[in-house]
């Protein structure tokens, strides 16, 4: 119940139009979050692998959409980027 409602507010504070979940910036940042929620658990957890490899495969996912955002408009890369603090 936790997840559905934390997919809920994640949708809501993504950027853009929250009925278009499906934008990439509204994906990386729904990445991101994941992500970062993944690396506390790990920092307590440091044995669980399975969580690892779901952590890297996020990763990736969320570098594949970033180049492809880059490809597309380097200026919404670049918002994106500053929005979510990455690559610093």
């Amino acid at each position: 119940m936790e997840k559905t409602l934390d997919k809920k507010n994640e949708k809501k504070e993504s950027k853009g139009n929250a009925e278009n979940v499906g934008s990439s910036e509204s994906q990386i940042s729904i990445f991101s979050k994941r992500i970062k929620n993944l690396t506390e658990h790990l920092k307590s957890n440091k044995k669980d692998h399975n969580t690892r490899r779901g952590l890297m495969k996020l990763v990736g996912k969320r570098k594949k959409l970033l180049s492809y955002v880059k490809s597309k408009s380097n200026e919404r890369y670049e918002s994106i980027i500053k929005s979510l603090g990455l690559r610093r």
